[in-house]
């Protein structure tokens, strides 16, 4: 390995002692691989494990905590404890080379699609319509209830106990990208007037509480809590950083292990606001101030750009996306300095199809994933 990237190399250790033993983490990747009714299938354990063998920190699909959470076809569940049995599975194959396997527990909220939830319902903080994923025309989310909101924080607890039992090291709460925990921080999204809208943070805050709890009871306190969240929205009115300096200051707050920025690109900028033209991932560790490791990602595609992105000082860890799904070796050739070899644009004749599950390499086809072309499309 060319002495450069060491900083790469070097291990990371949690605010609960646990130990990565390097800066890489697997994003967690829409992978519309499990089976229809959301166990795990053996395609989408090949295509975890080879992603997991390499990084310090595995972190699986987003995972629906409740079958009106439902976001995507192919998405794995762990609403049930019927779904045990695959995600042990699951749990052994990302952790066989030595990461450690988390699952993202998640609700689509507004996003969720009524051809996979039950009576074809969905809801959100408020009543919205928009298009989500695959739809071709627009679908309605009405308004969740009080009732509702109490069952799924409750949701997110006891998917928490299923991750446990089924041997993962950690859970990772998916507060970003337009879902459900996102949906009641926005000011887009959340237009209620009782006490889930007069305090948009009071959900996530419930969430992060029931998690943290349920892992007093049924893990030790080497089981990892991570939280994810997206820093500014395109929406007005919306999220802007002013709103995410709040959440992340009460965040660090909380027992948690880390948090996770979604980024499209690791050094963007603040759009508008007090902070506009700042890089985001510079005010988000500033505010976090060493309570914790951040988790950045966004257009990482080669070795120099990963090594840019840690040596900046603003992240501990680096999430990889898109590039870990062009090319599974990636974190492999840096080490065995074959940098020069990495595969950094998606080649839609390659005949081993990057070794992506079929219904992802639909999905790369299609443009779900933006990425740099071989083709130029």
């Amino acid at each position: 390995m060319d002495k450069k990237f060491e900083p790469l190399f070097e291990k990371v250790t949690l605010p609960n002692k646990v130990e990565l033993r390097n800066r890489f983490v697997l994003a967690p990747l829409t992978h519309v691989s499990s089976n229809d009714d959301g166990t795990i299938s053996d395609v989408e354990i090949n295509y975890v494990e080879q992603r997991s063998k390499d990084v310090g920190l595995a972190i699986s699909a987003a995972s629906n905590v409740t079958d009106l959470g439902k976001a995507f076809p192919g998405q794995p569940s762990v609403a049930h404890d019927s779904d045990l049995g695959g995600l042990k599975r699951l749990a052994k194959a990302m952790k066989k080379n030595g990461a450690k396997a988390i699952v993202q527990i998640h609700h689509g909220g507004a996003q969720s699609l009524p051809y996979l939830t039950p009576n074809g319902d969905v809801a959100a903080p408020s009543p919205i319509t928009l298009q989500s994923f695959d739809e071709k025309e627009e679908h309605h989310a009405r308004e969740i209830t009080q009732e509702e909101i109490e069952h799924t924080i409750k949701g997110f607890g006891e998917a928490t106990r299923r991750v446990i039992e089924a041997g993962f090291d950690g859970v990772e709460i998916h507060g970003a990208n337009h879902y459900l925990i996102h949906q009641f921080v926005s000011p887009y999204y959340n237009r209620r007037d009782d006490e889930w809208g007069e305090n948009r943070l009071k959900f996530p805050i419930k969430v992060v509480d029931e998690v943290v709890n349920t892992v007093k009871v049924h893990a030790d306190e080497k089981f990892i809590v991570g939280y994810r969240f997206s820093p500014e929205e395109a929406e007005t009115p919306g999220i802007s950083m002013e709103i995410t300096e709040e959440l992340v200051k009460t965040l660090i707050e909380k027992p948690l292990d880390f948090l996770h920025v979604s980024l499209m690109n690791v050094h963007s900028k603040t759009r508008e606001g007090k902070y506009q033209g700042e890089e985001r991932i510079k005010l988000l560790h500033q505010w976090m101030d060493g309570r914790m490791p951040l988790v950045g990602i966004g257009s990482i595609f080669t070795a120099e750009q990963a090594l840019e992105a840690v040596e900046s000082k603003n992240v501990e860890l680096l999430a990889l996306g898109r590039e870990i799904l062009l090319d599974h070796n990636f974190i492999n050739k840096i080490q065995n300095g074959k940098e020069e070899e990495i595969i950094s644009k998606f080649d839609p004749n390659r005949e081993d199809k990057h070794d992506l599950p079929p219904n992802l390499w639909e999905q790369f086809n299609g443009g779900f994933y933006p990425l740099p072309r071989t083709d130029g499309k």
